[in-house]
């Protein structure tokens, strides 16, 4: 998905990019959903607000990591997308009350430090010129999307409470689409077919990962997966060298590491409790 938008090239909203990459996301969310035999309950909710407040967040998130994709090698936009995960932490704390630890706050820290690492840079090139610039508005653009993202991530939480997952797959893809049209009066580039197609392309891969992404969760927990997202690194670094002549730089992989390790290590610990908390569980008498 974000090599076909990198390739489509800059010069594009990101307004009409996300309404792109959402209305084609929905073609394979709706096969699946038609073909599991779905597609006629997946609309019923009981909380069509909080699916418009997610869409809402979800489309500035979405806007904002389009922007800085066209402003930044693509290991680059990849590597600070990871932020995510670690203020998931941080909002969770805030908002669900969620209890973090000692340690977890130290890996989250770590990351962030990571985070700077990768930043800085670029930050720094704002007193360069305007096209310098642009990187460092771009690498704003990809943190301020990854603390939206990870308000998302804290509203599905209280959604899954009450929602299916498939009704919230198809929710958002929806609220998104329209929400991205409105961006039209704003002013959106004439598309030739070339890029059409690959904006196109961008919608499709971005659904089928979407469901591929849910499916997994079935059948292993977040413990287990975490680490094999994180490999999109490696195909980011790959197809960014390949493609687009993006040579990594040594802060950038530093960063990266730094944020990778900080991120699998809360995960790990995030599933060490949860199998404490079970374990205390099945030790309570039941009263009776």
């Amino acid at each position: 998905m974000s090599t076909c938008i990198k390739a489509a090239g800059e010069g594009i909203p990101a307004g009409q990019i996300v309404f792109y990459r959402s209305l084609f996301a929905m073609v394979p969310i709706l096969t699946y959903l038609a073909l599991r035999r779905q597609l006629r309950t997946a609309f019923a909710t009981t909380a069509p607000l909080s699916h418009f407040l997610r869409g809402l967040v979800g489309v500035c998130s979405m806007g904002l990591g389009f922007y800085g994709l066209t402003k930044l090698p693509l290991p680059d936009t990849i590597a600070l997308g990871y932020a995510m995960p670690l203020l998931t932490v941080v909002f969770a704390a805030i908002f669900l009350k969620e209890q973090v630890r000692i340690y977890r706050w130290s890996a989250v820290l770590v990351g962030l430090v990571g985070v700077m690492i990768i930043s800085w840079p670029r930050l720094t090139l704002f007193n360069s010129g305007v096209g310098s610039s642009e990187e460092a508005f771009g690498v704003l653009a990809i943190l301020a999307s990854a603390a939206l993202g990870a308000c998302a991530m804290i509203l599905v939480r209280r959604l899954v409470a009450t929602e299916r997952t498939p009704t919230i797959v198809l929710y958002f893809s929806l609220s998104a689409t329209l929400l991205a049209l409105l961006t039209l009066p704003f002013g959106w580039a004439a598309l030739d077919a070339e890029r059409f197609a690959l904006l196109m392309a961008a919608g499709f891969f971005g659904g089928v990962g979407q469901i591929l992404l849910t499916q997994c969760y079935r059948y292993a927990d977040a413990s287990t997966i975490a680490p094999f997202e994180y490999t999109s690194i490696i195909l980011g670094i790959a197809i960014g060298y390949l493609m687009f002549g993006d040579v990594p730089t040594w802060s950038m992989l530093l960063g990266t590491a730094i944020v990778i390790g900080a991120g699998i290590y809360i995960i790990v610990r995030e599933h060490q409790l949860g199998l404490e908390r079970r374990a205390a569980r099945r030790l309570v008498t039941p009263q009776g």
